[in-house]
């Protein structure tokens, strides 16, 4: 496997891919590897599912209005509306980041209005620093995106090695799951796998196989210990060893999935 594996998470919101990113992020720092968890979410809580306190998470780069002003051009002594569509991002990494349990954190956060993402110096901030995480970054990078279909921009899947999706048993999940997976298509993305969450039933899993038609990498019980240490804020990795278990069989799937595809390219 390359040193520099990119990996994107996306999905619905509340099917848990913010626990999946941060299991998947410790099974890779478990292997030895340097290892760079993002958080792309507007509602950033990917430090929480590590079991840090949100008051020692760090702020999210999109609410550092001065830092986003100085790099795009926009700020107190900026003319007019202009703003720098390629604004200086790669020292950013290094000084925000924070080191948990071997595993570094940035928490980039996320355009939270609709439409608000395209046209304005936050929307070009993040484009610049997603797109240097994911081609410029020598770490294995997981980045857990923004919930829904609203992540998939170029500058999301851009660099990316592999997109996978976490579903739920629910036609709305799995209406979600579908449209990303198009989208992620249409822009070019190479390898898209799913991760089926909350399973309580086979026929449940049966349903999502037969609608999604994707490589099914892992399904994952519903866990009652999961929701508890997400109340109690709790480190995910060390909640559930079934869940843990069902992820390394997802990355091991993943990576077999990707050798396949690079020997036939």
């Amino acid at each position: 496997m390359k040193s520099g594996l990119k990996i994107a998470v996306a999905g619905k919101g509340g099917v848990g891919k913010t626990t999946v990113s941060a299991v998947l992020a410790k099974l890779f720092s478990q292997d030895g590897l340097d290892v760079l968890a993002v958080d792309a979410d507007p509602d950033a809580n990917l430090c929480t599912a590590f079991g840090v306190s949100p008051d020692e998470c760090p702020e999210p780069l999109i609410n550092m209005k001065t830092l986003i002003g100085e790099r795009t051009g926009t700020g107190r002594e900026a003319v007019g509306v202009y703003f720098k569509l390629n604004p200086k991002v790669s020292d950013l990494p290094e000084k925000h980041w924070h080191t948990v349990d071997g595993v570094k954190l940035l928490a980039m956060g996320g355009i939270e209005q609709a439409g608000s993402g395209c046209a304005c110096a936050k929307g070009s901030f993040l484009k610049a620093l997603l797109s240097h995480t994911m081609l410029q970054r020598e770490e294995v990078v997981v980045v857990d995106l923004d919930a829904g279909v609203e992540c998939m921009g170029r500058a999301s899947i851009l660099g990316i090695d592999a997109l996978i999706i976490v579903v739920e048993p629910g036609i709305r999940s799995i209406e979600t799951a579908t449209n990303i997976a198009s989208m992620a298509k249409d822009l070019g993305v190479k390898l898209v796998a799913v991760i089926v969450n909350k399973v309580t039933s086979p026929a449940q899993l049966d349903v999502i196989k037969e609608k999604l038609q994707l490589p099914i990498l892992a399904s994952i019980e519903y866990s009652p210990l999961i929701q508890q240490a997400d109340l109690e804020r709790k480190s995910v990795f060390q909640s559930d060893p079934n869940v843990v278990k069902r992820l390394t069989e997802a990355k091991q799937s993943l990576l077999t999935l990707m050798q396949a595809a690079q020997s036939q390219s």
